[in-house]
C-alpha cells in the first residue's frame, strides 16, 4: 500500500535552514547523488529525528535508456534509501547519455533529462531497466514522467497510454509532476487532461509541482520560478479524480524569501482542499470510487511491425521464465538515441523526423545548463574568468561533447583554454593554470595517454 506522505519541499542545501523552520513539511525530497550516506547533511538528519520522511530522488541511472542500468549507480541509490530510512526512492522516466558499445561510438553524456520514444521498442526496454531497477533496491521505485521541448518522430502511443502499459507490466508507481504535463502541453501540444484520463492515477506515489518560463512560444521547466496558475489547475484536476498520497514543492535555482515558499505552498495546500471537497460533493464520483491498483497479467509485447513473432509455440514470449530480449529492440534504441543526442551536443545532423529549429533550442538549452553546473562544480572558474567565463564555456561546449561528468568537464575546459594561450590576461591565464594544476595532480581525470598530458602541461608552464 502507497505511504501517505503529505504536503512537502524539494530539500536544498541553499534553503536548508528555511526548511527546518517552515510549518507543516511533513517529508522532503533530496536529490540522491548530491547525498554521501557516511556523511549526511546534519539538516537532513535533524529533519528525519522529527519524524520528517526523506526521499531520495535520482536524477543519474537513465532507466529510459538503451543500455541496462548501471549496478553501481542502483548500489548507491539503494545505499542512500537505507541511510535516510526512506519508503520509497524515486527516478525519471529518461534518458541521459547515449552511445558506447551498443552503436560502437564515444560515450555522450547530455547532462539532463532527454525523452524516449514512445514506442514498443523504448517500452520494451524500459520494462526490463525497471525490473532490473526494482530486484536492486531495497524499497519500491516510483518513476517520474519529464518535461521535453523535443518530439519523437514516428510515436506509437500518447504518454498515458504508456504509462498505462508500463504500470501494467511492471506494477512500479508513479510520480507524476503536474508542472511537466503543463510544459508537455506547451511545447507539444499535449492535452493534461486527456494524459489524466489514460494513465492509472490509483498507481501514484507523489506529485511534484514547479514553476518555469515561456520564451518565443517555448515553456522551459526551470525550477526557478513561481508556480504558475496552470499548473495549479492540471493539479486540481489530478486531485478531483483521486487523493494524492502526497504532494511536493520544487525549487532548484532562484531561491526566494522563505516567506514567499510558504505561500506556495499554502496555495497547493488550498488546491488540494478545494477539489478534495468539490469531487466529495459530485454524486457521479460517489457511483465509481476508484478501486486500488491491482496486478494484472503482462502484456504481450508486438514487434516492430505488429506481429506475434516474439511469441514461442507455447503461446508466452520467448525467453527464460517467460521474459522477453530485448537485445534487438536496444541495439535500435541505442542508434537512435546516440544520433538525437549527438545532434543536440556535438553538432551532428538533425536526424530524420525532428523539428531542426526546436532541436537547436534543446541544444542552446543544454549547453546553458552544462555551463551553470560547471560553474558549481568547479566555483572557482567563474571567479578566475569573471565575465569571461560564460562566453568561453559556451564556445567549448560547441565542440566539445561531455563525455565524463562535469568536474572532468571543468578540467577539460580550463585545459583547452590554456593550451590555446587563453585568457589573454597574464595573470588571469596563471591563476587558471594554478587552478588547473592543483586539480588535476599527478593523475588527471582527462583519459588522454601520459604523454599527451605531459605535453600539455609543459606548454601550460611556458605561459608564465
Amino acid at each position: 500500500m502507497t505511504q501517505q506522505l503529505g504536503t512537502g519541499i524539494g530539500w536544498r542545501p541553499e534553503i536548508a535552514e528555511a526548511v527546518e523552520r517552515m510549518p507543516g513539511i511533513d517529508w522532503v525530497e533530496a536529490v540522491a547523488e548530491n547525498l554521501c550516506p557516511g556523511h549526511l547533511p546534519e539538516s537532513l538528519l535533524r529533519l528525519r529525528e522529527r519524524g520528517v520522511t526523506v526521499v531520495p530522488h535520482g536524477v543519474s541511472l537513465g532507466l529510459g535508456g538503451a543500455d541496462r542500468p548501471d549496478e553501481s549507480r542502483l548500489a548507491a541509490l539503494a545505499e542512500r534509501a537505507e541511510a535516510l530510512g526512506s519508503p520509497l526512492v524515486t527516478e525519471h522516466i529518461a534518458f541521459v547519455r547515449a552511445g558506447g558499445p551498443l552503436t560502437a561510438s564515444p560515450l555522450l553524456e547530455a547532462g539532463h533529462l532527454l525523452p524516449v520514444p514512445r514506442t514498443r521498442d523504448a517500452l520494451d526496454v524500459l520494462c526490463e531497466n525497471i525490473r532490473i531497477a526494482q530486484d536492486a533496491l531495497p524499497v519500491p521505485l516510483a518513476v517520474e514522467n519529464i518535461a521535453a521541448l523535443i518530439s519523437w518522430p514516428g510515436e506509437e502511443m500518447t504518454e498515458g497510454q504508456f504509462l498505462y502499459d508500463l504500470v501494467d507490466r511492471t506494477g512500479v508507481r508513479l510520480l507524476i509532476d503536474v508542472a511537466n504535463l503543463h510544459t508537455n502541453h506547451v511545447n507539444r501540444g499535449e492535452d493534461p487532461a486527456k494524459a489524466l484520463d489514460e494513465l492509472p492515477v490509483e498507481a501514484i506515489a507523489y506529485v511534484h509541482v514547479a514553476g518555469g518560463f515561456e520564451r518565443e512560444g517555448v515553456w522551459h521547466d526551470s525550477h526557478a520560478h513561481p508556480v504558475p496558475q496552470q499548473v495549479l489547475d492540471i493539479l486540481a484536476d489530478l486531485a478531483s479524480r483521486v487523493s494524492p498520497p502526497g504532494v511536493l514543492l520544487e525549487r532548484d535555482e532562484n531561491f526566494p524569501e522563505p516567506e514567499e515558499l510558504e505561500r506556495e505552498l499554502r496555495a497547493i495546500r488550498g488546491t488540494l482542499e478545494k477539489a478534495t471537497s468539490a469531487s466529495a460533493t459530485n454524486p457521479l464520483n460517489a457511483l465509481a470510487p476508484l478501486a486500488p491498483l491491482a496486478p494484472l497479467a503482462p502484456l504481450t509485447p508486438l514487434d516492430s511491425v505488429g506481429s506475434l513473432s516474439a511469441l514461442d509455440a507455447a503461446g508466452s514470449p520467448s525467453g527464460e521464465a517467460g521474459t522477453q530480449d530485448t537485445t534487438a529492440a536496444r541495439q535500435r534504441l541505442a542508434l537512435a538515441q546516440a544520433a538525437l543526442l549527438s545532434a543536440l551536443v556535438a553538432g551532428t545532423p538533425v536526424p530524420e523526423g525532428f523539428d531542426g529549429v526546436r532541436l537547436g533550442v534543446q541544444a542552446r538549452a543544454l549547453a546553458a545548463k552544462r555551463a551553470d553546473v560547471v560553474a558549481k562544480v568547479a566555483a572557482e572558474l567563474p571567479e578566475i574568468l569573471a565575465e569571461g567565463y560564460r562566453p568561453a564555456f559556451l564556445a567549448y561546449a560547441q565542440g566539445h561533447p561531455m563525455t565524463g561528468g562535469y568536474r572532468h568537464d571543468a578540467l577539460d575546459f580550463a585545459e583547452r583554454l590554456l593550451l590555446a594561450g587563453r585568457p589573454e590576461d597574464a595573470e588571469t591565464r596563471r591563476r587558471l593554470r594554478d587552478w588547473w594544476l592543483e586539480r588535476s595532480g599527478p593523475a588527471p581525470l582527462s583519459q588522454r595517454s601520459t604523454a599527451r598530458l605531459a605535453r600539455a602541461t609543459r606548454r601550460v608552464l611556458l605561459r608564465r
